[in-house]
């Protein structure tokens, strides 16, 4: 699902408001994620899930291709774990057949 997707679907469940208003809200949605995850705070979003951002330490790696060692910086990634309502639901289907 894309951005423009899920603008699509609020507008069409959220009667009074634009595409340009939902548009607005989404990315005020998103923008405050992004700024909370780079201040290094874990966002939980009950019954979907939670976001928190890990430290990598860096390491000496291998090029497949070359086998030349290659030095990997630290880093921080966004680490996201499923809350168990969404995975029950993703599931369902499996247990299902």
């Amino acid at each position: 699902m894309t951005k423009s997707v899920l603008v699509e679907k609020v507008t069409e469940k959220v009667e009074g408001l634009t595409k340009k208003q939902v548009e607005t809200i989404i990315n005020t949605v998103f923008d405050g994620m992004k700024d909370a995850l780079a201040r290094g705070e874990k966002i939980e979003i009950r019954g979907f899930g939670n976001f928190r951002v890990k430290q990598r330490n860096a390491k000496v790696a291998r090029n497949p291709r070359t086998g030349e060692k290659v030095e990997v910086p630290a880093k921080r990634v966004l680490h996201f774990k499923l809350g168990k309502p969404f995975h029950d639901a993703l599931n369902e289907e499996m247990v299902e057949k």
